[in-house]
């Protein structure tokens, strides 16, 4: 049967109330937090996902028999593009991976076609940032306003009481699903557990415009050796476990994951504005739209490290006007990354240079 897609509009997104000045006072806080972290470390971090795993050089094939409703954006011809890929966890401060937290998997696709968004962004790259989560518990501008003092608090407790957290929300979250419930979004995202970051599926979490569409993308475990890795809780966890774990897998192995996207069919049960609520995947499966292969390699050398950390932006903003993100989660995103890109750059000294080529990147 076939299935019908929400056409995208520009008037479909709704500026929320009060979103502007809500939208001012998160970026301040994030940045008065980060100013702090700053001066803990003696080097400019980013302010979220700071701590990164590893950086990884790719290749992305968009596949050659895709139908008509998936040859939007930069998917709408068969073509391979080099891809730098973050592995991460979410926290805006490098903590113990002994402390469970969401991980993040973003890819910077290079030399796309298609018209730039931001006109002031350099460089011809598609960015994608995904986190292991479906779905952001706040996913509202006024639930993030709510959220962001808690999250900054959980984050700055010590790791003992981090990990305390972690298990009681397990505990909770198992106490749900047995009385036949589905736990909330708050409370999942809070019960993670060290389960190997390469076996895990990758989500935008917010909307994006998808050509003539409005999706979600997601990056799935493909090939068989991290298809594995699925929920395979990592035992005898120290401060740098995650690191030391995708450093070697790849020192001798690739990997091949799969990128789809979720297509919006009822804007009711699937809205832009409020990205906590999970898009129902009988009413819309994924639909695979390309290969991602990663060759064995270095994936974090000191070279590599210094450039990822340091040089290279990650922002969902930085992208082609068919892949536009949607929703005021995205929109408060937009002048939160400009902010911390910028911040970040200026406090280590280090010019920001947006890659061309696979070669620019240290191995």
């Amino acid at each position: 049967m076939e299935i019908d897609y929400v056409r995208w509009s520009p008037d479909l997104e709704v500026l929320q109330p009060d979103e502007a000045r809500l939208t001012d006072e998160i970026v301040s806080q994030m940045r008065a937090a980060n100013l702090a972290a700053f001066d803990r470390h003696r080097h400019a971090i980013r302010d979220a996902h700071a701590k990164s795993h590893g950086f990884l050089k790719g290749r992305l094939r968009v596949h050659d028999d895709l139908p008509a409703h998936l040859r939007q954006g930069i998917f709408a011809e068969p073509a391979t593009y080099d891809v730098i890929a973050r592995l991460s966890s979410a926290p805006g401060d490098i903590h113990s991976d002994e402390v469970p937290a969401p991980r993040g998997f973003a890819i910077k696709i290079l030399d796309v076609p298609g018209a730039r968004l931001a006109g002031d962004e350099p460089g011809r790259n598609q960015d994608f940032l995904m986190v292991n989560f479906p779905v952001l518990a706040f996913g509202t501008v006024q639930k993030y306003k709510k959220m962001l003092g808690l999250l900054e608090k959980n984050a700055n407790a010590p790791d003992f009481f981090q990990r305390m957290v972690a298990a009681a929300a397990r505990g909770a979250e198992d106490v749900v699903e047995v009385f036949g419930r589905e736990p909330g979004a708050t409370l999942q995202g809070l019960a993670r557990d060290n389960a190997n970051l390469l076996g895990e599926t990758y989500h935008t979490q917010g909307a994006l415009r998808f050509g003539d569409y409005i999706g979600k993308i997601s990056l799935a475990p493909a090939s068989k050796n991290v298809r594995a890795l699925t929920g395979r809780i990592i035992k005898d966890v120290d401060f740098s476990a995650m690191r030391d774990m995708v450093v070697d897998f790849f020192r001798d192995q690739g990997a091949e994951y799969t990128l789809r996207v979720q297509l919006a069919t009822d804007l009711d049960r699937m809205p832009i504005e409020n990205a906590a609520v999970q898009w129902d995947e009988e009413s819309s499966p994924q639909q695979s739209l390309a290969s991602l292969t990663f060759e064995a390699q270095d994936a974090f050398s000191p070279a590599r490290r210094v450039y990822g950390d340091d040089v290279l932006h990650f922002n969902p903003w930085h992208c082609v006007e068919a892949h536009q993100p949607l929703g005021s989660i995205n929109r408060i995103r937009r002048a939160a990354y400009a902010a911390s890109m910028l911040r970040r750059h200026e406090l280590n000294a280090v010019e920001r240079h947006e890659p061309a080529t696979l070669d620019e990147i240290p191995d």
